[in-house]
């Protein structure tokens, strides 16, 4: 079937469609990286956005159960170069277009998504509908005008967990292929997740240090938390802007400085804002797996995976009370801080990354590092 892809400033893309018929809406955003496609459609954090994937062929290892980072796909839908209507891969359970199509996920492919790139890189991220049912054009560019900015958007809330639970699985083994259980290892520290879009990888990092995780809704009051006697928290990554969450903020304001505190992404962003330091919304963002951001302390450089379209300004940080501890390497973006007196560090990046890099795993043993310090 045919594909058309409008931008919101009347840029227009025509292709074929694959997936599921029908119209998807977002704002369009590229990834660079090379494999994890499956980990890139269900990552909540793309929830709100179309994925344009720079790999020119996608779809060739199938899909299967132990890939996803969530229950299901987030993306809007998906643009690509080439996609595979087979998978060839000994671990694949089903083929990459019929899982899209299972969730109603649109995809338009075969077309220039190098143009498409150097657009978005040139003009920044733009609002787009991807549409297999509708052939004219200016309908489409009115549509994606249309749909509602991610700036001053909370989505934090739309994809968050309705109920507390706690997670039992720990990493993925790699012979065999399962998941492997750690309920008969003792358990050191209880870590409650705040889920504003949590990443499976995250909590089964966690569970590999031996942590109890109970994972809690995004707006769960801080009080409600200490009284779950926890040895630290965790703030997850998630999508959309980080203002509009102003429960988070007040929430973990309430909580520095009485537990450990670890955050990624957005839980980055929201710490950044109970600080006193000002977000703002980068150009087209940071996608990919392939990101150098350099340690401050020691020069050492490290390969990282990426997903934000929004930062932490640092020149609005207060310095007397938080030390910038990482950097990007590619445009000076602050990538992680530590507050000088608190027991609280936080990451731009994804230090979880599924399938890789592994470079930042590190930083889950010093959480529970500085839980140890904490606790004595």
């Amino acid at each position: 079937m045919q594909a058309i892809l409008a931008l919101e400033d009347a840029r227009v893309f025509r292709g074929k469609g694959y997936g599921a018929k029908g119209e998807c809406y977002g704002e369009v955003v590229f990834n660079t990286s090379i494999t994890g496609y499956q980990e890139i459609f269900t990552d909540p954090s793309y929830a709100g956005q179309i994925v344009v994937l720079t790999n020119p062929e996608i779809g060739n290892y199938g899909t299967n159960a132990d890939d996803s980072e969530s229950t299901r796909p987030y993306i809007e839908g998906l643009v690509v170069r080439e996609f595979s209507k087979v998978s060839s891969n000994w671990r694949s359970q089903q083929v990459a277009e019929e899982y899209l199509e299972q969730f109603k996920i649109p995809v338009l492919a075969e077309i220039d998504t190098r143009a498409l790139v150097r657009h978005l890189r040139d003009h920044g991220v733009m609002r787009g509908v991807i549409s297999t049912i509708e052939a004219d054009a200016e309908k489409l560019i009115a549509k994606a005008r249309s749909i509602p900015k991610m700036d001053g958007t909370d989505l934090a809330k739309v994809v968050t967990t309705n109920r507390p639970y706690v997670w039992e699985v720990g990493e993925r083994s790699h012979e065999p292929v399962e998941v492997v259980g750690v309920k008969d290892q003792p358990e050191r520290f209880h870590v409650v997740a705040y889920d504003f879009g949590i990443k499976q990888n995250i909590l089964r990092k966690l569970r590999s240090e031996r942590c109890r995780v109970t994972v809690v809704p995004a707006q769960t009051p801080a009080e409600d938390v200490l009284a779950l006697a926890p040895h630290g928290v965790f703030l997850s990554n998630g999508p959309g802007d980080p203002e509009p969450c102003s429960y988070a903020v007040d929430n973990i304001r309430r909580l520095m400085g009485r537990l450990p505190v670890f955050g990624i992404c957005l839980g980055h962003q929201l710490t950044g804002l109970a600080l006193g330091a000002k977000t703002y919304k980068l150009k087209f963002g940071h996608h990919g797996g392939n990101h150098p951001v350099k340690q401050i302390a020691t020069g050492k450089v490290e390969i990282t995976a990426h997903n934000h379209n929004f930062a932490v300004d640092p020149d609005s940080l207060p310095t007397s009370e938080v030390e910038v501890t990482h950097v990007d390497l590619n445009d000076a973006t602050l990538e992680g801080m530590r507050h000088r007196n608190l027991p609280l560090f936080t990451v731009q990046y994804h230090p979880e990354a599924s399938p890789g890099p592994h470079d930042s795993h590190y930083l889950f043993k010093d959480f529970v590092k500085m839980m140890e310090e904490w606790k004595e």
